[in-house]
């Protein structure tokens, strides 16, 4: 089997590094053919040169630069455009899951084309959790996709899934639901599994922001049920 794994990255200096060593050792434990893609999204910080230095210690290990921030979605669809291998995984680089799941994830591919994360406890703000829960609906009420937690990011797909689908269009947080509304809709299978969360330790969050929402929660939804309609 190989994989390919990516991290999208804004402003993620101090957890980059712990992020991808931690996903090198779990890997290498595992004796697979991988690759490791760091998406720095117009990072203001040193993410950007974080990721080159890793890059440099490692062949396995590619940066990839947007010049400006693009958003969640755009990154994400850097991420999936650029994997190589038949399998792709991806996770945030902020520490948040613990990375060592993956091994749940590799052992059910045989099952389905897509496996997809929900967190058995969700170590966010009560409002976020609030939005998150209403996100799931809208996506239940908007597209009927049924999904536990539809925005986690600790996602496990088949290169073959991304490249039927793709060209995918959102470029915030709506990403994610696009990818499974799209694959269901194309005939792909997915399955779900629980996951930790884990508190996030230093940086700060961007999908709070009420401008991200607007756009994540109302924009792109009704822009991709408008295409799909």
């Amino acid at each position: 089997m190989n994989l390919s794994v990516f991290f999208p990255a804004y402003n993620e200096e101090a957890n980059l590094k712990a992020t991808v060593n931690k996903a090198q050792r779990v890997l290498n434990e595992l004796n697979l053919e991988y690759e490791i893609i760091i998406v720095d999204d117009g990072s203001r910080d040193n993410t950007g040169e974080i990721a080159e230095q890793l890059s440099k210690q490692d062949k396995r290990v590619r940066a990839i630069h947007h010049p400006q921030n693009r958003g969640y979605g755009g990154a994400i669809k850097s991420g999936l455009y650029a994997a190589r291998y038949d399998w792709i995984a991806f996770t945030d680089a902020d520490g948040q899951y613990n990375f060592s799941e993956i091994t749940n994830f590799l052992n059910l591919t045989d099952r389905a084309d897509l496996i997809i994360g929900y967190r058995k406890k969700r170590a966010d703000s009560p409002i976020r959790k609030i939005n998150a829960q209403l996100f799931n609906w809208e996506m239940f009420f908007l597209f009927g996709l049924k999904a536990k937690d539809v925005d986690c990011g600790f996602k496990l797909i088949k290169k073959k899934v991304v490249d039927t689908i793709k060209p995918l269009q959102s470029e915030g947080a709506m990403i994610e639901a696009e990818l499974l509304i799209r694959a269901k809709k194309a005939g792909f299978k997915f399955i779900q599994i629980p996951v930790t969360h884990l508190p996030r330790k230093v940086g700060k969050q961007t999908g709070a922001d009420l401008k991200v929402i607007f756009k994540g929660a109302v924009v792109e939804p009704l822009k991709l049920w408008k295409t799909l309609r």
